[in-house]
């Protein structure tokens, strides 16, 4: 491939990430180059992805799209001709870093879903989902930064289901009013609140022991997740230590929010958040407990 157009390629996900004023965007940055874009060209790809569907509100038409995004990740990754500079991005990013295709079309699978289904009967099944949005780019991304051994592969899915499990908490108001509901049926059943009274804003007593429990589960995920520190390369650790603390302090945010969170998205100052992720930085791992 023209390295020109390879170099253009990465600058149009660079503008992609820019515009977007993701929280992964001040953890990327402190990659070197060659990483920095591939990391870059990886988030530009599950960007991408994930507007075919929310961007869409006919879900034929965008099931339509997301198969049309699909088929021309496959034909560039087969060294078809490619107008998509992202794509053409992403399968340098693949070829580069030795990254299984499999993870991509996990997260294709995964973004599918939302398609597929706007609400979920247990975790077990929500875990697939979220394993295939989050913990897949993890996977991925790791390949990138370098990691040790395989046995990586464990905390970096762990930590794909933290972030998500993040995500999911600070933005049910938001996925409500698409007609999502990622909270399991089991968890809302067994601590006596109603889908009804939820989408209805009628939020009692039970509901804070409802979100308690939620939290609780994604702080299991973050405790597993601390073992992947030692095992990537020492530009890794560098910016999964800002994107776990980053994340972190999201969901302290959730926690001290309580019961609304249901009614309200959770928007913690950005300042806080990104100085919470700069101190993992400066310091390790020893800020993460503290902040439980």
């Amino acid at each position: 491939m023209n390295t020109t157009t390879l170099a253009t390629d990465h600058a149009a996900c660079a503008a992609l990430l820019k515009q977007s004023a993701s929280n992964f965007a001040l953890p990327i940055r402190l990659l070197p180059d060659a990483k920095r874009r591939g990391t870059t060209a990886l988030y530009a790809f599950c960007r991408r992805a994930d507007d075919v569907v929310d961007d869409e509100p006919d879900r034929e038409a965008a099931r339509r799209s997301l198969g049309h995004f699909a088929s021309g990740f496959e034909a560039a990754l087969a060294g078809d001709a490619c107008d998509d500079p992202v794509m053409r991005a992403v399968v340098d990013t693949v070829r580069r870093f030795a990254i299984p295709a499999d993870y991509l079309r996990e997260i294709l699978a995964g973004v599918r879903m939302d398609l597929d289904r706007q609400s979920y009967d247990t975790f077990d099944q929500l875990r697939t989902y979220c394993q295939r949005v989050a913990s897949a780019v993890g996977l991925a991304a790791i390949h990138i930064w370098g990691f040790q051994s395989q046995k990586a592969l464990g905390p970096a899915d762990a930590c794909g289901l933290a972030f998500q499990l993040t995500n999911i908490l600070r933005d049910i108001p938001e996925d409500l009013c698409r007609g999502r509901l990622y909270i399991p049926a089991e968890d809302i059943s067994a601590f006596g609140c109603a889908v009804n009274d939820l989408e209805r804003g009628r939020i009692g007593p039970e509901f804070r022991e409802l979100a308690a429990f939620e939290v609780a589960r994604a702080e299991s995920y973050f405790e597993q997740a601390r073992d992947l520190d030692a095992l990537l390369s020492t530009d890794g650790r560098t910016v999964f230590r800002a994107m776990f603390g980053i994340y972190r302090g999201l969901l302290d945010g959730v926690r001290q929010a309580g019961a609304t969170i249901f009614t309200t998205k959770v928007r913690p100052s950005k300042l806080v958040v990104i100085g919470k992720g700069l101190a993992t930085l400066a310091v390790g791992t020893r800020p993460w407990k503290g902040w439980q």
